[in-house]
């Protein structure tokens, strides 16, 4: 683990014997195309009331989406609280694992897909780091066979149910770092004497601090050149060395997904 991106898209090398290798993946965008919250919303809620409560907070959302950073978490945070808060925690477990085996079928990205695979067959610790409720990304990690997802957590009130705001914060640029030092230390992959060696795959700001810190940060995002994350190696250049190195054999792995 470090400070500063890698320089260039020589990062494939193989970890030296005896170092623990972490990867890091971002959820929406990086494992999956395109974002995943307003989809759940709608499976929990249906499609109206999302759509309701989408122009009720306009202008509060536009605002998120040019300035980011806490305008982003608030706004965020209003829309769980105006459609989930009062739903009981059991009914929205039941339909987020519906919501995640289906958004996996429909959206799930092989390119990164099979980045991940080839971490578990090196015996690498593998987790999630999103931004995205933790009630089905979790339950997503699991279809997916990580060993760790770090997500949103929201609060749960008297009664079982669900106030709609974050249990602490929402899972977003510093704090993606943050919780996977804490994950890291609590299963003994930090502290005392090597580092492990981490690679982390993103697509957009709220992933720059968490690829900062790797060792091997991978921009795994769409825009390329415009994207925010353009200093880093691109995937795609990272699976044609790996290719080359004979490290991956990415072909041959199964595309579906694990029963």
């Amino acid at each position: 683990m470090t400070n500063h991106p890698a320089s260039d898209a020589s990062v494939a090398a193989p970890t030296p014997a005896g170092k623990r290798t972490v990867a890091a993946f971002d959820f929406d965008g990086t494992l999956t195309s395109g974002g995943s919250v307003l989809p759940f919303l709608v499976a929990v809620r249906g499609f109206w009331p999302v759509c309701r409560a989408v122009v009720a907070l306009a202008p509060a959302l536009l605002r998120s989406a040019v300035v980011g950073g806490a305008a982003a978490d608030a706004a965020k945070e209003k829309l769980f609280t105006r459609l989930l808060g009062g739903l009981p925690v059991q009914v929205v477990e039941e339909r987020s694992g519906e919501f995640a085996e289906r958004h996996l079928a429909r959206h799930l990205r092989q390119d990164t897909r099979l980045r991940l695979q080839w971490h578990q067959r090196q015996g690498h610790h593998v987790v999630i780091v999103s931004a995205s409720p933790e009630c089905y990304v979790r339950q997503a990690g699991e279809l997916l066979g990580v060993d760790g997802v770090l997500a949103t957590r929201l609060a749960v009130g008297g009664g079982g149910l669900l106030t709609g705001n974050y249990e602490g914060k929402n899972c977003r640029g510093a704090e993606k770092y943050a919780r996977l030092v804490v994950h890291l230390r609590s299963n003994g992959l930090l502290g005392g004497g090597d580092q492990p060696e981490l690679w982390a795959y993103g697509n957009s700001r709220g992933d720059l601090r968490l690829l900062r810190a790797a060792d091997h940060g991978i921009d795994a995002g769409l825009l390329g050149p415009l994207g925010r994350l353009r200093k880093f190696p691109r995937l795609a250049d990272v699976v044609r060395e790996s290719e080359a190195r004979g490290q991956a054999g990415l072909a041959a792995i199964p595309t579906t997904l694990p029963e």
